[in-house]
């Protein structure tokens, strides 16, 4: 059993909520993945095709700036990887993440909040951008999830 960490982008504070009660129950590192330029709410308005978040969304090959790093990832085994779902996807700057670092021999584990959309294909598409690490199964979370519901989802990987 090696370290544990809680990386995660949210736009709205949901996600990070959640991930910050994720990493207290089960005593992982927290780490927020954070745009080098801050997303506005004109920038994620869905429902205009030219916001940033849409542009970026309908290009499968847009990678938005992270503004920091984590310094020590090779220290953990298990990275678990929130982000609210974005057309039924996870939003482009986890792929960005996901291809900073070097996974190789740790787990992802890929967690979501979305008012109802489910993780359609977020976890195949991390694992093609990851060499030689494992995605499993993602999960996505109600706002309302408690901790010992999340630590018992969680313990099958640390």
């Amino acid at each position: 059993m090696g370290k544990s960490l809680v990386a995660y982008f949210s736009a709205s504070g949901v996600t990070a909520a959640l991930s910050k009660k994720l990493a207290d129950a089960i005593g992982a590192d927290l780490y927020e993945i954070e745009p080098a330029q801050a997303y506005t709410s004109a920038d994620l308005n869905w429902m205009d095709k030219k916001s940033r978040s849409s542009v970026e969304m309908n290009d499968r090959n847009s990678r938005p700036a992270i503004g920091n790093k984590v310094d020590n990832m090779g220290e953990y085994s298990t990275v678990f990887v929130g982000f609210p779902i974005w057309w039924y996807r996870e939003p482009s700057i986890i792929d960005t993440f996901l291809e900073a670092y070097d996974f190789a021999g740790k787990t992802i584990v890929p967690f979501a909040t979305s008012g109802g959309s489910g993780m359609g294909d977020s976890s195949n598409i991390m694992q093609s951008l990851i060499k030689d690490g494992k995605v499993v199964e993602g999960k996505r979370f109600a706002r309302s999830v408690s901790a010992d519901e999340l630590k018992k989802w969680a313990e099958e990987w640390i």
